[in-house]
């Protein structure tokens, strides 16, 4: 008897012993919870993280070791935006000064400093404490001005800096990552809802992901030990865990319910999904860790943070799909279609085959020369605006002018430029040359003053190490980090830079900033690229071409998802460098794409993809191993995964459009990017391009494998049914390219006989995985059992 599958193995202990495998996972959850909270998480820190000349500017001024101290600029103007009354600002000056040297959190507080254009007036405020606690110890300091701004009418008072400035982001962002948490849910349940028809079938998908995002949010503060993880790493994992984990528990659900309505018993239908779905969860899971592991290549500490995060929530997802899941269905049995939702449950429980479908197929099956010429023409078409798509960081002018902060940081860099955009110029040199090293720099300074490109309002301060080792001075221009001029000050710096330390010896300088580490962080990804779509393009194909035993299949796969990515890309960049959908997304247009988006969509589309490119072309391929010939392989195949890979699909639209409401940029078009990507490969790559590709391949989809070569034999039908009928009454046997289920576990002299049909339900059924068999005689040509794809044993 042939030894089964580890997948099916698991779900059967799991099935039998249900509450000690939910027992199992219920501690495994709590454990990664709790020990990612005992040990914290490890910040990436923005300085020792860049690349280029930035990040060795980060790295100089980190070896420094300079106090972080976290400071606030008061700055008092107007409030109708007009000249200041030098008398009544002082005096507010004088009151704010009293009342915030009054507060334990203030560690001292600066002399007035009046702005150039005589608009305004700025207080600089020292706080005490860390940096990374300013923004919980700064509402003191906020209510402070808040009561001089009452008690000097006319007057109008903002707070920038440190805490105040991380503390409006954190309220302003974070209230919209609840929004879409609280949206999400809801959504997801509904689209579920609609999917199986009854609650508690909707329920455990949603229920099964949630412990995956949170296991995974624990591992990922355990990992960050080895590599430091980025701010956006929990958003990314509750993206990528909402979204393959209710989809990898749709898929099992939904073959375990097909098998149970088609007579198997309550284990039997268990283990054909575990062997099935399960092994498709697996495939599909492995292919998008592959790809994800591509960003370990961009050489970026962001890019590894997000590429283990999205690892770590994927590998649990799939655990929880071969483990836990099967032990809810075992205990729940028939309770997992309860309550019903009458109209919905009779929607999901129609008999007979799809008549949507195969309408939807007939062109490309008819004629698919022509078909796959219109249909990638129309993504090559989507794809274009691509070709002048344009790179940039984030930054605080990409964020929406709406937010108080956002709007108090405009009036503070108006009135002080130099407190706006900054370049860090750092030096590093032994101690004994620390004053040719300060006269250079006054050197360097002395060539900025009267150049338009910077910023003159204040006097740029040189700082010192202890050990008089590193120097860092800030050079501030008046313009926005996304602005020519902003660039142009930048390459002036750099340029200058090594020439006034040129008598240094022994001397390293560099210049970071904002702008350097977007100019950079661009140029970089440019060069790593090429290695990271390489890599991930050449491990893909391998894996499918291990699976299916096909490079016909492999290459196409690559293809087909190419061609998507592209599409998805020339979305991204026409709605986005461009500014018609400003109004319906509720956006102010940057001209550009954030740098980092691209690869990282990359390689998310590209495992996400291969998720529903396994499913589909599995039972494509169950089809043809049946011995049905390509078309009919193409047509049975698609019809009989359309519902599912299409409510995956829904679910993941939905969860992903979501992220495009947000207020920050980056996840606005991350979402959009997303649910554009998904959309399109659910629509136009699996209706059109992907049968009209293997029906004009025929038989060469499967070369090299024995199936390019093999003989279709037609399946038997009873006399007078309807075309396909007893196709369509056999259950399905796989959902991955593996051995003909009737031949499974049966002796050589019986593998070819006809079996009897499945006893009905509630029998006790002798012969797991039975099948029911037409009248007629037995074609044995098509039971013949190939090379089992995947390396199964």
């Amino acid at each position: 008897m042939r030894k089964k599958p580890a997948t099916v193995r698991i779900a059967r202990w799991s099935a039998t012993h249900p509450w000690s495998a939910i027992g199992l996972w219920a501690v495994f959850v709590a454990l990664c919870l709790f020990l990612g909270g005992a040990v914290g998480s490890n910040k990436l820190d923005e300085q020792e993280s860049g690349v280029r000349e930035s990040g060795r500017a980060g790295k100089i001024t980190v070896d420094g070791d300079f106090p972080e101290t976290p400071e606030e600029n008061v700055l008092i103007t107007t409030a109708s935006g007009g000249p200041l009354d030098a008398g009544k600002a002082r005096a507010a000056a004088r009151d704010l000064a009293a009342r915030m040297a009054a507060l334990p959190e203030v560690a001292k507080v600066e002399d007035p400093v009046p702005a150039e254009n005589g608009k305004a007036l700025l207080v600089p405020v020292e706080m005490k404490g860390e940096a990374d606690d300013a923004a919980s110890n700064v509402p003191p300091l906020l209510d402070v001005s808040a009561e001089v701004e009452d008690a000097h009418e006319g007057l109008h008072i903002d707070q920038v800096g440190t805490g105040s400035t991380a503390k409006g982001m954190q309220d302003t962002i974070g209230e919209d990552f609840k929004k879409a948490e609280l949206i999400s849910l809801p959504l997801t349940l509904l689209i579920l809802l609609v999917v199986f028809g009854a609650v508690i079938a909707a329920g455990v998908p949603v229920i099964l992901a949630l412990s995956c995002v949170v296991t995974a949010m624990g591992l990922s503060h355990l990992a960050s030990h080895v590599l430091p993880e980025t701010s956006a790493i929990s958003n990314v994992i509750l993206l990528m865990g909402m979204a393959v984990g209710v989809d990898y528990s749709l898929f099992y659900l939904k073959r375990e319910r097909e098998e149970r309505r088609k007579g198997k018993g309550h284990i039997d239908a268990i283990e054909i999904a575990a062997e099935t779905s399960g092994h498709t969860v697996v495939v599909s899971g492995t292919t998008v860790i592959v790809a994800m592991a591509g960003l370990y290549l961009a050489q970026e500490a962001t890019f590894a943070s997000l590429a283990t995060g999205s690892i770590i929530v994927v590998a649990v997802a799939v655990l929880a799909s071969v483990t836990v899941l099967p032990a809810l269905l075992g205990k729940l049995g028939r309770w997992v279609d309860r309550p019903r939702m009458p109209v919905l449950w009779r929607l999901t429980m129609r008999e007979g085959e799809s008549r949507v479908w195969p309408v939807l197929l007939r062109p490309a099956l008819v004629k698919p020369f022509l078909t796959l010429v219109v249909s990638v023409g129309a993504l090559l078409a989507l794809a274009l605006p691509a070709l002048d798509m344009k790179l940039k960081q984030p930054g605080s002018d990409d964020l929406s002018r709406d937010i108080p902060v956002v709007q108090a940081m405009d009036r503070l860099t108006e009135a002080f430029p130099s407190e706006g955009t900054v370049h860090k110029v750092a030096v590093r040199a032994p101690a004994g040359e620390a004053g040719q090293v300060q006269a250079a720099l006054k050197e360097l300074l002395g060539r900025t003053e009267g150049n338009p490109l910077f910023a003159h309002d204040q006097k740029p301060v040189i700082r010192e190490s202890d050990d008089h080792r590193v120097h860092t001075v800030d050079v501030g221009t008046p313009y926005q980090p996304k602005h020519p001029k902003a660039t142009e000050s930048l390459k002036k710096l750099r340029a200058w830079v090594p020439e006034v330390l040129s008598d240094v010896p022994d001397s390293e300088g560099a210049v970071g900033g904002k702008v350097a580490q977007g100019l950079d962080f661009t140029g970089h990804l440019k060069a790593r690229m090429p290695w990271v779509v390489g890599f991930v393009l050449l491990l893909t194909m391998g894996t499918m071409a291990f699976i299916f035993r096909s490079l016909a299949v492999a290459l196409s796969a690559v293809v087909l998802n190419l061609l998507s990515t592209a599409a998805a890309f020339g979305v991204l960049v026409a709605v986005f460098q461009n500014s018609w959908a400003e109004s319906l997304l509720d956006f102010e247009s940057t001209g550009a794409v954030v740098s980092w988006l691209p690869l990282f969509l990359f390689v998310v589309l590209f495992g996400l993809s291969m998720d529903y490119h396994v499913f589909v072309v599995s039972r494509i391929r169950e089809a043809a191993l049946e011995g049905s010939a390509v078309k009919e392989a193409v047509r049975d195949g698609i019809t009989r995964s359309a519902g599912v890979v299409t409510s995956a699909a829904v679910v993941m639209i939905g969860v992903f459009a979501i992220f495009g409401t947000l207020n920050a940029i980056e996840f606005k078009q991350l979402g959009v990017g997303l649910a554009a990507a998904i959309a399109l490969d659910a629509v136009i790559i699996r209706i059109f391009v992907l049968p009209a590709l293997m029906a004009a391949l025929g038989r060469w989809n499967w070369w090299p494998s024995r199936l390019a070569t093999a003989t279709p034999q037609p399946a038997a039908e009873p006399v007078g049914a309807p075309r396909h009928a007893a196709r369509h009454a056999a259950p399905a046997a796989y959902d991955t390219p593996t051995q003909n289920l009737a031949t499974r576990d049966l002796p050589p002299t019986t593998a070819h006989q006809p079996m009897p049909p499945q006893a009905p339900e509630g029998a006790d059924s002798t012969v797991p995985y039975a099948r029911r068999w037409p009248e007629g005689p037995v074609q044995h040509q098509h039971h013949q059992e190939p090379p089992r794809p995947g390396g199964h044993s």
